[in-house]
């Protein structure tokens, strides 16, 4: 490396050097250090030449003090007037230094020239019109639409300002107060619906009343004061000796229609009902228990005791209030509710039920006169 880099001094006179960088008038050690370093090069150049002045290597440099050059002789001893320098055998080469650090990037050299736009193609000859294809035929025009729903009425407009009070007449002249008119006749004495009958009590000689006794040994619990009902004007229920327990009926699946709803349970309809019930064994009905046994009783000297409606039997319950003899069981009516099932009254709370026709219950006859 180090011959390398300072062969180029070799092809210039040493004096050169020496005048250049080593003679100056301001020389110090630096450029002292230079001459050794020059010097060492220039043995080295020599000696890679064969110019070594003796056997251990060692070689003469002769100074001219006047011009400062520096020359080598090639022989044991310089020219008259010049200063020798000898310098001795080269020494062995020296360790490698470590690699200096990587010097600073140059600067991005200029861009260069742009290169020259290729020629445009041709242009393409332009393709054939297609042929323009036939008009389709006009569609049937569809039905017209239903009309539309009648928009929603507008609000009302606001009420318009009430106009102003007209002007308060004259009163007129009183007229004469007129003559007093005859006293009317006095109109007959008004009477109730019915005659009440003194055949109730026990000897039957008392007024029939609610809650006496009535003609059949039993406890009148309706009076018609108002005649609102036609061939009636007193209902009796049986004494409790004419009690008995027994079904509706053992068929739970057809209907009467004519004892259902509320003409079945309406105040008056027991003695149909009980006809209408009866008619129907054994065709719809098989049997009818309750009605057949109230129809066939025989109480207290009277034979035409029915099964009561359910209005009726309510009758009882309200006007009596515990006169009669009557249980806290339930009891049957001659009103039906379905196929199924007929109405029943508990006399425990007076409330009106149905329950299904082949249950047993209290069965409590009653007549009408």
């Amino acid at each position: 490396m180090a011959l390398a880099r300072f062969a180029r001094y070799s092809t210039k006179s040493c004096g050169e050097i020496m005048k250049r960088k080593l003679f100056f008038p301001a020389f110090n050690k630096s450029y002292g250090v230079v001459l050794v370093i020059a010097l060492v090069v220039g043995g080295i150049s020599a000696q890679a030449t064969g110019l070594l002045n003796s056997p251990t290597g060692g070689y003469l440099m002769c100074v001219n003090p006047k011009t400062s050059i520096v020359t080598h002789p090639g022989t044991s001893s310089c020219p008259h007037g010049s200063k020798e320098l000898v310098l001795g055998a080269q020494g062995l080469t020296g360790a490698t230094g470590a690699v200096g650090p990587q010097g600073i990037k140059g600067v991005t050299g200029a861009q260069g020239a742009t290169g020259a736009t290729g020629a445009t193609g041709a242009t393409g000859s332009q393709g054939a019109t297609g042929e323009t294809g036939a008009q389709g035929l006009q569609g049937i025009q569809g039905p017209m639409g239903l009309t539309g729903a009648t928009g929603a009425v507008g609000p009302q407009g606001i009420k318009g300002d009430t106009g102003a009070t007209g002007a308060t007449g004259t009163n007129g002249v009183d007229g004469n107060a007129g003559a007093i008119g005859a006293t009317g006749a006095t109109g007959a004495s008004g009477s109730v619906a019915i005659t009440q009958l003194s055949i109730c009590g026990s000897g039957g000689a008392s007024l029939c009343k609610i809650g006496v006794q009535g003609p059949g040994g039993g406890t009148i619990f309706f009076v018609d004061y108002y005649d609102q009902y036609a061939g009636f004007n007193y209902l009796e229920a049986a004494p409790p000796s004419c009690e008995v327990a027994d079904a509706w009926s053992s068929n739970i699946t057809n209907s009467l229609a004519a004892v259902t709803g509320w003409a079945g349970r309406a105040v008056g309809t027991g003695s149909a009902n009980t006809t209408a019930i009866l008619a129907a064994v054994p065709g719809t009905i098989a049997d009818a228990p309750a009605a057949l046994y109230a129809d066939g009783l025989s109480c207290g000297g009277k034979s035409d005791w029915f099964l009561g409606s359910l209005g009726e039997m309510q009758l009882i319950a309200n006007n009596l209030q515990g006169v009669g003899g009557f249980n806290y069981g339930t009891y049957w009516s001659s009103s039906e509710y379905d196929g199924g099932a007929a109405m029943t009254l508990s006399f425990y709370n007076g409330v009106p039920g149905a329950s299904s026709k082949n249950y047993t219950y209290s069965v409590r006859p009653i007549r009408s006169f």
